[in-house]
């Protein structure tokens, strides 16, 4: 283990309560001849897509009867600080379904192995790659931000910024909005910048670059959208901005991939999707991070549950379950064949939103990443409050950025 490693996983034994986790519970209880092990995951239960995670161990377990499988949900943030303290008490889960923004603290902690022996990277779209391995089996691709619309009220989708504000004006009434969106998260913000020239690393894709011109206008924009078009709500968060969506209360949304699957049922023929629209002042696209729903194995795997594992590996990224997912959660599949079969290009909701998908950028996995989005959350809030200007909250993201990525040394 290098010296970067040693230090975080120090860190950690300092920073973590030494708590036992009934993560290993499969490991009670086996048949002879039986291996088991557990599954933490981070998919929505409101969605449906943990109850079909459930389902899908269980069609794998009946026809491997030899294996056993617990599935635990966890919420998102949860799931990586409580497998954090869980590989520190020798009780973590041996498979983790989750995202990419997981991989820098568990790969630099030393809480994952390296995958590339379970499956075969050239069949797949790009992985997870930190240090010149790779981290994570993908199951699905995407997880992008793109503009939907109600096709009740929009006939077509906007092309540039301008456009977007003149038909959210049109649509904004007091009681409809003409643009929702969540104004909590700067997942939301960064495609933006995009938009503007801006990129949240420098170069060398560790050092933040958030105290930037591209910044301060990306800022702007999101509060002009508030404060001087008045075309998105007081306040927004994921829940409001969703059920405003549903309820028809709402011309156009920024949402990613994950949500297509209710939206199709929701409102069916009627849902529009189209990519970001570009900056009407810069002439520039803006890029949604990209990436997508990933299997990690954690270190502490024996070499029975690494052969079941990779047994159920072969089954989850199977032609037919990527085929399942995408018909049922209108997903983009991971693997190649299936992305670009006909049933996906043919499905105009799929075929929108791969479309979409190609404007994106993939979402840096480094550790330093968590430290940008601590560092930009407080400051986007900031501005969207109206208590801080623009300048001043680029100029302090970047100061927390810097001291965040130094406390992780």
């Amino acid at each position: 283990m290098n010296t970067r490693l040693t230090v975080v996983s120090a860190v950690l034994l300092l920073l973590m309560p030494f708590v036992l986790f009934a993560a290993g519970g499969t490991e009670d209880g086996l048949a002879e001849g039986q291996v088991g092990f557990t599954i933490w995951s981070q998919e929505g239960e409101s969605e449906g897509t943990f109850g079909w995670v459930v389902e899908l161990t269980e069609r794998f377990m009946a026809e491997n009867p030899d294996v056993a499988i617990e599935v635990v949900h966890k919420e998102t943030e949860a799931l990586r600080e409580d497998f954090q303290t869980a590989s520190i008490a020798r009780q973590a889960p041996e498979l983790l379904w989750t995202v990419n923004d997981h991989a820098g603290p568990f790969v630099v902690a030393g809480l994952v192995r390296p995958v590339s022996d379970l499956f075969d990277q050239d069949l797949f779209v790009d992985s997870v790659v930190m240090e010149g391995e790779t981290w994570a089996v993908p199951i699905s691709s995407g997880n992008h931000l793109m503009l939907l619309y109600n096709r009740d009220l929009v006939s077509a989708p906007p092309t540039n910024s301008d456009e977007l504000i003149a038909a959210a004006r049109q649509f904004t009434d007091g009681q409809l909005y003409g643009l929702v969106y969540n104004q909590i998260e700067p997942f939301w913000m960064v495609p933006w910048l995009a938009g503007f020239g801006g990129e949240v690393f420098a170069a060398d894709g560790v050092t933040p670059n958030l105290d930037t011109e591209a910044m301060v206008d990306t800022l702007q924009f999101l509060a002009d959208l508030k404060f001087e078009h008045g075309v998105v709500p007081p306040e927004s968060d994921y829940g409001t901005m969703d059920t405003l969506f549903k309820e028809g209360s709402a011309a156009f949304i920024v949402n990613g991939d994950w949500s297509l699957g209710d939206y199709r049922s929701v409102l069916g023929e009627s849902l529009g999707i189209a990519p970001l629209p570009t900056i009407t002042a810069t002439g520039l696209d803006p890029a949604p991070y990209t990436s997508g729903k990933y299997l990690f194995v954690s270190d502490q795997v024996t070499d029975e549950q690494l052969a079941a594992i990779r047994e159920f590996v072969a089954f989850v990224t199977s032609e037919a379950i990527q085929t399942e997912l995408f018909q049922t959660f209108s997903r983009l599949p991971a693997r190649l064949s299936v992305l670009n079969s006909e049933a996906v290009q043919s499905d105009p909701i799929l075929a929108d939103s791969a479309r979409a998908l190609a404007a994106g950028v993939p979402q840096p996995s480094v550790l330093e990443m968590r430290a940008v989005w601590d560092a930009m959350k407080p400051e986007f809030n900031a501005v969207l409050a109206g208590t801080t200007t623009p300048e001043a909250a680029a100029e302090a993201m970047q100061a927390s950025a810097l001291a965040g990525i130094e406390a992780l040394r």
